[in-house]
């Protein structure tokens, strides 16, 4: 072996050796005091993107559970104004109850109806001051959840809170008939068919009708605003009252086969017609009026009708059957294939052979009856069960139809399920996303509704009519209460939420942890086993360095 002072390859690879074990003592050492596994890009190029994705996503979902937190508190505070709200309601309620209280007057009701507007007022401060961070909680909308259509509900709360029940009534009182049960839906027609034409009953079907239908024509309707709608004397009440003995009828006996005048002048005779024949007199004379028995569609069609079942009516008590046109009724009614003929044969004896016999007698006595038996000067109406029909009670126009039956009908007639329309009316909503995870698409919405008097249908609240004014209110709370629910149900889900980030938020760290987490154990060994190579490489390298010194002794 040589030796060459040029000679350095032992001290280079000494060297080497030394700076890899230097550099993996400061590699251990960054890693023991850093605590990570990955400090530099260099440590671990794929493990550090996979630990920096994962460690966005950790602030991420850090960020989202402080926006479910915010969250979370604006709906405690919007249930606490909706529960502020629903007790107000409930005072209205119970003034609106209190209202229906036979023993107050005027004035009385003039109170609960301040009271009443006072309540309101805080409702519409209520939804208008409740905010959080400064905004408004609540929609600002005044959109009534009663639908746009003013007159349309005016005729729907008529409908549900009398007009049909005490309707329903009259009819089982004073012909003793009453449906079956099946579905009558009600339909607001605008503008309606036939032309002119007030309200309709229509079926399918032949004998007892099926699918029947209460059609009103709102072109024509009246929507007063008094408890029997309309204006004199045809309010609207007396209206529904003729449409319900149709339908009634048309569910308890053969009703498709029945004439046209008998159907339409027994229910004109349920509520009375004088005020229709005092003035079809004022053009006409009785002899046209009792002539137009039977031309559907004629001048006098109602008027002629009416008469021949006043008409009728008298004959069947004068001959000895019981209640009159009401024991004519229940015959078709047990028979239900029996015709008018038929009826009238068998409960007269036969006395009255059929129709044909009957409309010759009313021909030939219906003049007199109409100028002499009929009384058209008073204020009765002339209905079945009144004054001049059967010494009765009078009946005015107004009052002939009971402002409240036995149910509220919104609940069911005894004989009709009823089936309302929709008259589209939605509060407006504010909408509010709250950020429910770390991507661009985890959004939770909630959902506020507007809390004033006009977006309640409350605006126009009267206490002055305790049936109306509690039908509003009970749809209000019905109102405030599924808002109650919404916001109890989004509660909840951000509940889930905040739950299923703290779970992901916890298995993501482990996952970071284990990718770049220091194994102490390990790094400590590989530190020490470092620092004995660091300390072995520097000895080789003293050695390595020596080697050329032996020359010098060659010199010497």
């Amino acid at each position: 072996m040589s030796l060459s002072i040029h000679k350095l390859s032992l001290s280079l690879s000494a060297q080497r050796s030394l700076g890899k074990h230097v550099a993996a003592q400061e590699t251990m050492i960054n890693r023991l005091t850093a605590g990570t596994r990955i400090n530099k890009a260099s440590d671990d190029p794929a493990g550090q993107a996979l630990a920096g994705r994962i460690d966005a996503g950790l602030r991420g979902l850090s960020q989202a559970m402080r926006a479910i937190g915010d969250g979370a508190s604006m709906l405690q505070v919007a249930d606490g104004a909706l529960s502020n709200v629903s007790d107000s309601l409930q005072r209205l309620r119970e003034l609106a109850v209190a209202s229906g209280n036979g023993s107050y007057g005027s004035g009385d009701r003039a109170k609960l109806q301040q009271e009443a507007m006072e309540i309101l007022k805080h409702i519409n401060q209520v939804g208008a001051e409740t905010q959080f961070n400064g905004e408004a909680l609540f929609s600002q909308d005044r959109v009534s959840i009663g639908g746009e259509d003013e007159n349309k509900r005016v005729v729907l709360d008529g409908l549900r809170t009398g007009w049909l029940s005490a309707s329903e009534k009259m009819v089982k009182d004073l012909f003793g008939l009453q449906a079956d049960g099946v579905k009558l839906k009600v339909n607001l027609v605008s503008p309606g068919t036939p032309s002119g034409v007030l309200a309709w009953v229509e079926g399918s079907g032949t004998g007892k009708l099926d699918d029947l239908s209460l059609n009103i024509d709102m072109a024509d309707f009246g929507a007063g605003s008094g408890a029997d709608g309309g204006g004199a004397p045809l309010y609207s009440d007396r209206i529904i009252a003729h449409e319900m003995a149709h339908a009634i009828m048309a569910r308890t006996m053969n009703f498709a086969n029945l004439p046209s005048w008998f159907r339409e002048g027994a229910a004109e005779l349920i509520h009375g017609a004088d005020e229709r024949v005092r003035s079809a007199l004022a053009g006409a004379d009785a002899a046209t009026i009792v002539g137009g028995i039977g031309v559907s569609g004629g001048t006098y069609e109602y008027e002629s009708a009416y008469v021949a079942a006043r008409f009728l009516h008298q004959r069947l008590k004068d001959l000895g059957v019981e209640g009159g046109m009401k024991g004519l009724m229940q015959h078709l009614s047990r028979n239900q294939g029996a015709t008018l003929s038929t009826a009238l044969d068998a409960v007269t004896g036969g006395r009255i052979a059929n129709e044909a016999d009957f409309l010759t007698e009313f021909g030939a006595d219906g003049d007199d009856f109409l100028l002499n038996r009929m009384n058209l000067a008073n204020a009765d109406t002339g209905a079945i069960g009144g004054l001049d029909a059967d010494g009765g009670p009078a009946f005015s126009a107004r009052g002939v139809v009971a402002d409240a039956g036995d149910n509220n009908a919104d609940d069911g007639l005894a004989g009709f399920v009823v089936e309302y329309p929709e008259l589209g009316g939605h509060a407006g909503v504010r909408r509010v996303q709250v950020q429910a995870g770390d991507k661009a698409g985890d959004l939770i919405e909630l959902r506020f509704g507007a809390i004033n008097a006009a977006a309640l249908g409350l605006a126009r609240l009267d206490m002055r009519r305790g049936a109306v004014a509690l039908l509003h209110v009970d749809q209000a709370l019905a109102y405030v209460n599924q808002q109650r629910v919404v916001a109890g149900a989004s509660s909840n889900r951000l509940d889930l939420a905040a739950g299923a980030l703290q779970a992901g938020s916890a298995s993501m760290a482990a996952a970071k942890e284990r990718i770049e987490g220091v194994d102490y154990a390990g790094a400590t060994a590989g530190l020490t086993r470092a620092q004995i190579l660091q300390q072995a490489a520097s000895a080789m390298l003293a050695q390595a360095n020596s080697q050329p010194r032996a020359v010098l002794s060659l010199l010497r």
